[in-house]
Formats: structure tokens, sequence, C-alpha cells
């Protein structure tokens, strides 16, 4: 296999002599000249060696408004019809590099969408969105990094990620120095300083500094839940609920760890709770009296029944109020007999997820509760409930429910 060198980075080269040809998975061209700084394949020499300039200092070329670089002078002047407002949307004001652009972002505002989904049934405006799209089913990444082979699903993703090697920031906030790879990024950033939050949603009319946040949040109105549990049926309308509802319920590692009596959690959140118990830190204060609370549920419930301020979610059934609506929503299960969350030890089901928790202390062998009188462990609060009361029913101390730092083999 003979490798030539392009353009003025020792690191690129073509593969146009290999019999190892690969095809472009969105279509049937072979791609022979390939990229040995990204992987990335091209199907023609010359779009090789303009992509080589992203991986060189040399041959780019800088907006004089925004400090945004480029590697060719045409893309250059197709960024400068964004800030000579060439092609500007007369609907939400944003501009873009050409007229394909703008013509593709009207139909976001025109609702057409043509191209469906045959897993889910979600449409969208172009068909290349459809094909991102698809690899949420697919699960199909096929952008890899070279240094770590982390796979991305976008070439944007990892073109952004590549920086993380090179360490390479080159804007930098005005206002208070941080400095980013990106001009996105920075732009993202200085909303921060000016407050500016131009993403509106047309339903609510809530605003938003990025897209993507307003595209998560259409989800709100929408019901979209496209983040689906292989284990049970609850799906999610972020990736990141997903993954904390994986970890949370279906997983019995516990990472996180307190430095003042060894308990163990499963978030962050949990562990940052549970330490106020230790540092005594009550840092949700009641505005009606000088009342003050650990947590933010705990201040809730204190003014819905000290100061009758919120709202109940009262079951329709059995008339018991909650604090959450999720709260009700696993309660309504009772009722049903549904039983959503599956442990993934054994066949066992649950209708909540803190039931769940209890039973999966069978599986790890965890003993959390120590009898305070004869120092007894035990992996239910209830059972050493019941111990203390037989260990010592005449000097009646209290449990101490401090986890052991030791694991129980």
């Amino acid at each position: 296999m003979s490798r030539e060198c392009v353009g003025s980075s020792p690191a690129i080269f073509t593969e146009a002599d290999s019999n190892h040809v690969v095809k472009h998975s969105h279509d049937d061209k072979p791609r022979l000249y390939v990229c040995t700084v990204c992987d990335k394949r091209f199907t023609e020499r010359r779009n090789l060696n303009t992509h080589a300039r992203r991986h060189t200092e040399y041959n780019w070329y800088s907006c004089t408004q925004c400090e945004k670089r480029f590697h060719s002078r045409s893309y250059l002047r197709s960024h400068m019809n964004v800030h000579c407002s060439k092609y500007k949307c007369a609907e939400c004001g944003k501009c873009f590099r050409s007229n394909s652009d703008l013509t593709r972002h009207k139909q976001s505002h025109s609702g057409e969408k043509l191209f469906e989904c045959s897993v889910c049934g979600k449409r969208f405006s172009t068909s290349s969105e459809l094909a991102v799209h698809s690899r949420i089913h697919s699960g199909e990444r096929p952008y890899k990094c070279h240094v770590c082979h982390k796979a991305f699903s976008q070439s944007a993703h990892l073109y952004r990620h590549m920086r993380v090697h090179t360490g390479e920031k080159r804007f930098v906030c005005s206002v208070c120095g941080k400095r980013f790879s990106m001009s996105s990024e920075l732009a993202v950033h200085s909303r921060m300083h000016s407050g500016e939050r131009p993403y509106k949603c047309h339903v609510c009319h809530k605003a938003f500094s990025q897209s993507a946040h307003l595209n998560t949040h259409m989800r709100v109105h929408t019901g979209e839940k496209p983040y689906k549990c292989s284990l049970c049926d609850k799906s999610f309308s972020r990736s990141h609920h997903l993954q904390t509802h994986r970890r949370v319920v279906h997983s019995n590692r516990r990472p996180h760890q307190c430095p003042h009596c060894g308990k163990q959690f499963k978030t962050s959140a949990e562990l940052k709770c549970h330490v106020r118990i230790h540092t005594g830190a009550k840092p949700y204060s009641c505005r009606h009296c000088s009342d003050s609370f650990r947590s933010l549920l705990q201040l809730k419930r204190h003014l819905l029944k000290s100061h009758n301020e919120g709202t109940w979610f009262a079951c329709d059934i059995c008339e018991r109020k909650f604090v959450r609506r999720q709260h009700l929503k696993s309660h309504s299960y009772q009722h049903a007999d549904v039983k959503p969350y599956v442990c993934c030890e054994c066949p066992k089901s649950f209708c909540t997820a803190a039931r769940l928790k209890s039973h999966q202390l069978v599986h790890s062998g965890y003993k959390q509760f120590c009898c305070g009188k004869c120092g007894k462990l035990f992996k239910d609060k209830y059972y050493v409930k019941l111990h203390f009361d037989r260990c010592c029913c005449n000097d009646r101390l209290g449990i101490i429910g401090l986890f052991n730092p030791q694991v129980s083999k």
C-alpha cells in the first residue's frame, strides 16, 4: 500500500492504491482518500487537501469580525454572509451563510417535516437530521478518535473532541478571560454575561441561550421521550436522565462515599444531601418563618403543611397527598398493580424505585444499619428496629442509623 503525503502536514496521507476501499454509510461512493489524523475519508483528493488544513496552523483565513478561522477562502466568504445579514430569516432574525441554509431553516417555522423515522415515527425537515437521529436507535458511531478510540455519531462531535487531545483553546472571553476551543462555545458562554436568550419557545414563550436547550424543552409540550430503558418500560426525554435511571434503579454500584461515616451512594446528589447530616448544614430557608431544612423537598413539604403554599398532588383513589408529581405517579402503580422496576439480579419487580433499592441489598450483602446497643448490623431499617426493641427494651436510646464503614462479607 503506497502512501502519498498531502499538503504541508506530514501526518496526512492518501490510500488511493489500497485494496481496502471503505464506503460511506449514507451513500454508494467509495472514499479512497483518508486523513490519518482523524480517519475521515473523502471521495476526491482536493477535498482531503482542504480538510488537511484543519490539522495545521498554515493557510487559515480569519474573520475580522468574530475571529473565527476557516481553512478555505470560499468558506470565509460564505461565513461573512452571516455578519452582513445577506440571508436573514424574516421570522426569527437568524442569519445564514447561504440561501440553501436559510431555505432549510425556514422549514422549522413552517412545520414541514417530510422525513420520518421508521422506528419511532419522529419526523424531520432534512434527510441529514433523520440520518443523525437514526443512530440513536442503531447505536451506530462511525466517527472514531485515533488517539483514544472514542466513537461519535457525528463528525462535528469528533472534531470538537480532538481538541481535548491538542489542548487548543484559541477563543478568549473578553469579560472573564475564560478560554474555549471553539467560537461557538465562546458565543454561548458570552450569553452568561449579556443575559441574551435568543431561542424562544413558540408555545409558552420561554427563552433559552442555546438552540439545543430549546429542542429539549419542546419535548415538554410534545411529550416525546426518545430515550428508552432496555431493562424496563420507562422512557425519558433526556439521555442523561436515562443514564441516571440505569445507575440508580438497575445498578448496585455506589461510587460516592461519605468521608464522615463511610456510607456509600449511587449519585453525588444523594451524598451531598447526606453529608449535611454530619455538618448540620440547612441551606434551604423558609421565607415565612425562621425554619431551615437540609433538602428542597423538606422545604416544599414545610411550605405546604405550615403555610399552605404550593400544590399538593392527591391520589384520586385513596386521596393520599404528595409533594412531588413523580411520587404520586409511583404511588398510583400500587393501585394498578403495575411493577415497572425490575431487579437486574432476579425476576422480581416492584412498583416503586425505593422498594427495588431496598430489595437490591439482598443481593449485595450490604448491611447499612447498626444497632446502637450491641453493634449488630442489618440490611433493613425495619429489622434493626425490631432487634433494638428486643436488645434493650428497658433502655431505649434510639437507633443509630449509621453505615458500617466495613463492607459486610
